[in-house]
């Protein structure tokens, strides 16, 4: 019998292989770990390269606000795959965040790196995003903390993972970041002038995460309703894109905040191999959510009011179901043994709709089939 390896996989092997499949690979982000095998399943079923990932604010050393610490995370979504049976995935450290730029910002992160790569971690995403100057004089001025920070992560993974492959994703232009117009776009003289900077001090990141009008998490109206969001600005995405390869700069877009995005507009318009990852997050939280009100009504009832007299406050004017939507993922800690606790019949339930779902976002992406891309590129 053939020996099959169900561990991680580098993200390079991933993006490298498919970067020019017209695909997109999905990044699924299992926060509550539940939904992870109905991700898996899918996944192999239609024989689709996938990236398991978990943000810095969610997994930090200390558990974030899932109470899942990266050796941890990392030790249930291995165990997930070799339950399943596929190989084809990497392990993804999205948003790895740097807020202030200062040394000890610097060296906690170095840190949480190591914390990830000693965890199995295969691909990192360092995001530094807020660090942008707005008194710079020129545009490699604004950049140049974001660059700097960007770069002294970027130089310590690769000291670490040493003779190893891994992914690296970037990050330019503050997701979600509004001003007096409107949310606020990555140009593509942004993306050149960061990846070439980035590039002349050493670090060739594979995918780069930019601002292109969605957001992190739900969306809602002005009357706090759930909303699909609509608001990628797909031309400005092609042109980020464009501008990269007019430069000759090897890189994709990692689309960020999919969530609430209508799958027959990705599906249909999104630039499949210009966006080479998209991430799905808060979709399965919601999805969770949706079934404890069937399967679990007295835990969902109490996640809410919880959430509810612990953020209210903090969200003055929004509707209860707005303020349940954007903050009940710092319950997940909160309620950690019964959320995990919950009954068989409940995480098979759980199972069952993460997998429907994700075919379909599978389908959208055009990933069916990827995984053997990717392996083949491995003989």
């Amino acid at each position: 019998m053939n020996y099959v390896d169900l561990g991680p996989k580098s993200g390079a092997l991933l993006f490298n292989s498919l970067k020019d499949k017209n695909s997109i690979i999905l990044a699924a982000n299992p926060r509550i770990a539940l939904v992870s095998k109905g991700i898996f399943q899918a996944a192999k079923d239609m024989d689709a390269a996938l990236i398991v990932e978990i943000a810095r604010s969610e997994c930090d050393l200390k558990g974030g606000y899932t109470g899942l610490n990266p050796a941890e995370f990392s030790r249930r979504i291995n165990e997930t795959a070799r339950e399943v049976g596929f190989d084809i995935w990497a392990l993804h450290a999205d948003h790895i965040g740097i807020k202030k730029g200062t040394p000890e910002d610097i060296e906690g992160t170095k840190e949480l790196v190591n914390g990830q790569i000693d965890a199995g971690f295969t691909s990192f995403a360092i995001d530094a995003s807020h660090l942008f100057n707005f008194q710079g004089g020129d545009l490699r001025e604004e950049l140049a903390d974001n660059i700097n920070a960007t770069t002294e992560v970027g130089r310590h993974i690769e000291d670490k993972m040493a003779g190893r492959g891994y992914g690296l994703e970037v990050e330019v232009g503050e997701i979600g970041r509004e001003d007096e117009s409107g949310r606020v776009l990555t140009s593509p003289e942004e993306g050149v002038t960061f990846i070439t900077a980035l590039n002349e001090n050493g670090i060739k990141p594979h995918v780069l995460a930019i601002a292109n009008g969605s957001a992190h998490g739900n969306t809602y109206d002005a009357e706090g309703n759930l909303v699909e969001q609509v608001s990628i600005d797909i031309p400005r995405t092609m042109a980020v894109a464009k501008a990269l390869r007019d430069h000759n700069l090897d890189v994709r877009i990692a689309q960020h905040g999919i969530t609430g995005t209508p799958r027959d507009l990705i599906h249909n318009y999104f630039p499949h191999g210009d966006v080479v990852k998209g991430n799905v997050a808060t979709f399965y939280q919601n999805l969770v959510w949706d079934l404890f009100k069937v399967y679990e009504p007295e835990l969902y009832s109490d996640v809410w009011n919880w959430t509810l007299e612990n953020y209210r406050e903090q969200a003055k004017g929004k509707a209860d179901n707005e303020v349940f939507g954007k903050f009940s993922k710092f319950a997940i800690k909160q309620f950690f043994d019964r959320i995990y606790g919950v009954s068989e019949d409940t995480k098979q339930a759980i199972t069952a709709l993460t997998y429907a779902e994700t075919l379909v976002f599978l389908r959208a992406f055009n990933a069916g089939g990827t995984a053997q891309i990717v392996r083949d590129s491995m003989r």
